[in-house]
């Protein structure tokens, strides 16, 4: 018996598998299992891998689940970065049964939410990109947290009206940044902000706090609301504004300028288009 045979036939009757006996060898599985396929592994072996298998499953579950440990601290009042966070997850993200998600092109606010996170949750999320659209994608699996941010979303719908000026302007902005782009061609002398949104009842919303700015706005169909008038949006801007960073997709095919303009540049050009 030649020494590799040997090696091969004592490494499996000490329990080894087939993949543990290449690496420990440096030959090809195929050469391993012409010396071992008659060698059965040892009970207390099979037995220890069928613990392992179920661990593994059990790991994997969990991870598609989502966690429902209570990692994450809960607040009472609403700040800068709880908005910030909630309403991003109302208005460009999911709140499902396993956990949250936010989508964006523009990274300043995949970061401004990673950042609001990071507030009340301990752990980095899984991070994704889609290179076709170019979207990116946080996602936080954690049942408990994703109830408990559900719980704060409809709250905050509830309340925000009555919070403070300063939270009112952190929950439009968000809204504009995720859901709203400045219409600007000057050939059709044509200047208006625009938002878009399936929930009418939050397109109502954004309308009252608007006017709490005195920015005069419309709801029209489908599901969009506008502001137009040199006044309105000289006023958004001073109120409210895109926050910096966010960026028209010039790629599109419909786009007009065919390049990635800050939104906020795009709409002072809108506004100093305007004739005295």
């Amino acid at each position: 018996m030649n020494a590799f045979k040997k090696q091969c036939i004592n490494l499996r009757r000490s329990g080894h598998t087939l993949t543990e006996i290449t690496k420990i060898t440096g030959r090809p599985k195929t050469s391993v299992y012409s010396h071992i396929h008659n060698i059965p592994l040892t009970k207390e072996r099979l037995r220890l891998i069928k613990i392992a298998s179920g661990i593994r499953a059990k790991n994997l579950a969990l991870a598609k689940k989502g966690t429902s440990k209570n990692t994450f601290y809960k607040f009472n009042k609403w700040n800068e970065e709880t908005v910030t966070l909630v309403a991003h997850l109302i208005f460009d993200g999911t709140i499902n049964k396993t956990g949250c998600a936010y989508n964006n092109r523009n990274m300043s606010l995949i970061k401004a939410v990673e950042e609001s996170m990071s507030s009340i949750y301990d752990y980095e999320p899984k991070r994704y990109l889609n290179n076709l659209t170019g979207v990116s994608r946080i996602t936080y699996h954690n049942v408990a947290l994703s109830n408990y941010l559900e719980s704060k979303a409809k709250k905050l719908l509830l309340e925000i009206e009555l919070l403070p000026k300063s939270l009112k302007k952190v929950f439009v902005r968000a809204f504009f940044n995720d859901e709203g782009c400045i219409d600007f061609r000057p050939k059709r002398n044509l200047r208006q902000i625009r938002g878009y949104q399936k929930n009418i009842s939050i397109l109502h919303i954004i309308h009252n706090l608007l006017t709490d700015f005195q920015i005069e706005s419309k709801i029209v169909t489908p599901n969009e609301i506008v502001i137009i008038g040199k006044n309105n949006l000289i006023q958004f801007r001073n109120e409210i504004n895109f926050s910096s960073g966010v960026r028209l997709n010039g790629k599109r095919s419909n786009s007009i300028w065919k390049k990635s303009l800050e939104k906020r540049a795009l709409l002072d050009q809108a506004i100093k288009s305007f004739k005295n």
